[in-house]
């Protein structure tokens, strides 16, 4: 976890992450729109928790998935740098509970239920040994997921108690990284697609029909896309925005995002044929397609960036920031 370091003791933004390609378009709509900003980026180093932090606003952006570049402990770093942050009066955007939502999807689960979100039947397994009677009490098939993942990575659809079990013996089984697997309900959808809703300063900004048919890999970025040779969607087709989205589950996302203090989110669902929406993912790190983006012309990181930049000038009367869209 490196040292936060501001030569210019200035208030602006500053970004907490561990993956700088994700930054990237951040960085451009930032300087378009005059906006200061520092990064931190958690991965090795100090925290001293007898010194202040500095003025400005902090955007968390820690990814579930940090484990996947080497990152094993940057989650549990950022959750101290939070929690020092909030004791200290900072304005912090998706501060220690969105985190701790990133970080477990059975805590997404609870906290959407109150809500009235429906999402998949799931039960939490430790321990591969429980695995085949978890998932004779779904019925299958069966998705099997990482509590803590990010990207889709490990997910795998099971038909049969047959299969479940040799994949479960298999070197292919993967062990979730807090070593909590879901055993959840598959939801069959009328067409291989899903809809991912973003939110910016907790309202709705657009919505993407995500195609699934080549796999359970979602991340929209462009660091995240996978080359294939056998592919049957054509680039810059697999995310695509609608023009206009009308849906009940917005306000409850809403109002679910309000209550836990999150302020920029990319909530997933998926519908089956008789038009049930199931909320699965809640992503408190998103990100946004670009060639999705350039066809319908709004932009989530330029969103971003005016909102954070709006913080900054409601809390340090910083008058020189930029409107443009």
């Amino acid at each position: 976890m490196s040292t936060l370091h501001d030569p210019t003791n200035e208030p602006q933004v500053f970004v907490i992450h561990e993956n700088d390609a994700w930054v990237v378009p951040l960085r451009r709509e930032f300087e378009a729109k005059r906006v200061p900003y520092a990064e931190w980026f958690i991965d090795e180093g100090i925290l001293d928790l007898s010194a202040a932090p500095p003025e400005g606003v902090f955007y968390n952006r820690m990814s579930a998935s940090s484990h996947t570049r080497g990152h094993r402990y940057a989650p549990e770093r950022t959750a101290g740098v939070l929690a020092w942050l909030e004791r200290h009066g900072r304005v912090v955007v998706n501060g220690g509970r969105a985190l701790q939502l990133e970080v477990s999807k059975v805590a997404q689960y609870e906290a959407l239920a109150p809500f009235g979100i429906r999402t998949p039947r799931t039960i939490a397994v430790v321990g591969r040994a429980h695995l085949l009677a978890a998932a004779e009490r779904v019925g299958f098939p069966v998705i099997l997921k990482h509590n803590r993942a990010g990207k889709g990575l490990g997910v795998k659809l099971l038909y049969s108690r047959e299969a479940l079990a040799q994949h479960v013996e298999s070197a292919d089984f993967e062990e979730s990284i807090d070593g909590i697997t879901l055993v959840q309900q598959y939801i069959a959808a009328p067409a291989p697609f899903i809809t991912r809703m973003e939110f910016v300063g907790g309202r709705f900004v657009y919505a993407v029909r995500v195609d699934t048919s080549e796999g359970f890999e979602l991340c929209p970025a462009d660091v995240c896309q996978i080359d294939s040779s056998c592919a049957t969607v054509a680039p810059g087709d697999k995310f695509q925005i609608h023009r206009a989205f009308d849906h009940p589950l917005v306000p409850a996302c809403e109002a679910f995002l309000k209550a836990n203090a999150i302020g920029i989110a990319g909530i997933e669902f998926i519908a089956d044929a008789d038009g049930n929406a199931y909320v699965y993912d809640v992503n408190t790190n998103t990100n946004y397609n670009p060639d999705a983006e350039a066809k319908d012309g709004r932009r989530g990181m330029g969103a971003i960036a005016s909102h954070l930049g709006d913080l900054l000038e409601q809390h340090y009367g910083h008058s020189s920031l930029s409107s443009a869209a």
